[in-house]
């Protein structure tokens, strides 16, 4: 995988690297508050994120949105409770850039040694990956 630094919803800064090494498998959920089907998505991911993260499952949220109000307040909404970052400019971000993104939600799976190991996988696909990893 590439390593990515962005600016975390509270103020700090996400670094991609120091999540991927602390956890068994690593969901990278590229999505954002204006996007229906990552609403649609989200009580999915959130139910997985129940189920797996004690196992050693960790979600980081990266928003394409702009408007930082807009993406704050769908974190609290959906209760998104894994770390999010930001760089509030839509489609010009680093997960474009670096990972091709052309379309939301998309997710990465990266496992500990830090091997793509899925990609744009959603519901019980998504499922089927985690668990096949964890347990």
């Amino acid at each position: 995988f590439i390593d990515v630094i962005i600016p975390s919803i509270d103020g700090g800064e996400l670094k991609l690297s120091d999540i991927v090494k602390q956890n068994k498998l690593t969901l990278v959920d590229c999505w954002a508050s204006w996007c229906g089907p990552c609403r649609a998505e989200m009580p999915h991911v959130v139910e997985l994120y129940a189920k797996y993260h004690e196992k050693g499952l960790e979600i980081v949220g990266i928003s394409f949105d702009e408007e930082e109000e807009a993406w704050k307040e769908a974190v609290k909404e959906m209760n998104m409770t894994w770390p999010q970052g930001s760089e509030l400019q839509s489609w010009d971000n680093v997960m474009t850039q670096l990972y091709n993104v052309t379309s939301i939600p998309y997710t990465i799976l990266i496992d500990q040694n830090g091997t793509i190991v899925a990609q744009q996988l959603r519901g019980h696909e998504l499922e089927e990956a985690v668990k096949e990893h964890l347990e």
